[in-house]
């Protein structure tokens, strides 16, 4: 039999969109003029999703949180990656940075979230 707090806790995960991890790759790119129609620098904490994510701008100014080897980062949609597979993200240079140096390009296995 199932107890009371384990359903709760399976419901607020379904609820709060927790139980909806994706993954895929993160590159970085130089923000400016992004899809959602604002302006950002590189500085920035942000993503652009995949067209399967983006879903014509249906996630604009949404956070996900990242997840990479042990870190965190929590960033504001507000672009779309139309090179980036379903499930992949394009960072800003300072969000991609909090999981990794721009030196590594590309990181694999990236985890994330509608926050």
């Amino acid at each position: 039999m199932f107890s009371k707090t384990l359903i709760s806790t399976v419901l607020a995960a379904v609820f709060f969109g927790t139980a909806n991890a994706y993954s895929g790759q993160a590159t970085y790119f130089e923000p400016g003029l992004g899809a959602c129609g604002a302006y950002s620098q590189p500085t920035d904490l942000i993503v652009a999703l995949s067209p399967s994510e983006y879903v014509g701008g249906a996630h604009c100014y949404q956070h996900i949180g990242v997840n990479y080897n042990g870190n965190f980062v929590d960033a504001t949609v507000v672009d779309e990656c139309p090179g980036c597979a379903s499930g992949s993200i394009d960072l800003s240079p300072s969000a991609f940075e909090q999981l990794a140096p721009l030196s590594a390009g590309r990181l694999y296995g990236v985890s994330w979230n509608y926050e």
